[in-house]
């Protein structure tokens, strides 16, 4: 089992397939296995990297408080024990924003960014701040059964196998673990940072994905080389709900940029 010991951490990866390196990052409760359908796609042409962020499927968690900022730093150093000098980014959600972190943190290591169904801020209007705490006290209450349940439904409209994926990775992770994860998690800003992203960016969006809606033209806007894409018949599990047109839209962004 492929395990990169960290500085305080350890990471489950994968890498398949050879060529110019695609690292995908998967979103919060989820785990690598969100990305197996790019996998299959791009490690004919690329070398594929999928990794389980901190706390996530076979990656571990170190007690204490979550700190954000090592989603970012761990991404960073996993790349350099595999020898990338240089990634495409692709993250969905946490993944997107991890990503999106990481290449305002360490501009030198990533080529181009894809952001699938991404959050910059928690705290992007009204709704967000007062719905957000509210979600996080709510963590602290529901079992990890039920959120996989709830959250399941609701993003398997479009995909159904969708339902058990969700809840088994809900699962996989200790409902104490995830208390400390959500709340680092949606205490994530990147509001005043988006102006120093200079790399080629593709933001993709679910069109039914009401989660992040609100805050993708903004990301457009706010963002150099930027660019945004619906993808039809998708909510927020976008690269699983319709993953032909999102290997699609990826394919194109990365000919465009001769990547």
């Amino acid at each position: 089992m492929p395990i990169f010991k960290g500085r305080d951490v350890d990471l489950y990866y994968e890498v398949k397939g050879e060529g110019k390196p695609l690292v995908f990052t998967h979103g919060a409760s989820w785990d690598h296995e969100q990305w197996q359908p790019q996998v299959d796609f791009f490690s004919r042409r690329y070398q594929t990297v999928v990794w389980d962020v901190r706390g996530h499927g076979l990656s571990s968690l170190p007690d204490g408080k979550v700190n954000s900022e090592d989603f970012s730093r761990d991404l960073a150093d996993l790349l350099n024990n595999l020898g990338i000098e240089k990634a495409t980014l692709c993250g969905l959600s946490l993944g997107g924003h991890v990503s999106l972190q990481t290449a305002v943190r360490y501009p030198d290591k990533v080529a181009a960014l894809v952001l699938i169904g991404t959050p910059f801020t928690n705290a992007f209007n009204w709704y967000e701040r007062m719905f957000v705490p509210l979600n996080r006290w709510l963590s602290y209450l529901m079992p990890m059964s039920l959120s996989g349940k709830i959250q399941g439904k609701m993003l398997s409209k479009y995909n159904k196998s969708n339902q058990a994926y969700i809840e088994k990775a809900f699962r996989s992770i200790p409902h104490s673990n995830w208390v400390r994860i959500w709340d680092a998690v949606t205490r994530m800003d990147s509001t005043k940072d988006l102006d120093k992203i200079h790399c080629p960016t593709m933001l993709l969006q679910g069109e039914s994905d009401t989660m992040i809606r609100r805050q993708q033209e903004y990301l457009r806007q706010r963002i150099a080389n930027s660019s945004l894409r619906i993808i039809r018949n998708a909510h927020h599990a976008t690269n699983m709900d319709n993953p032909n047109e999102v290997n699609e839209a990826i394919a194109s962004f990365l000919t465009e940029n001769e990547i």
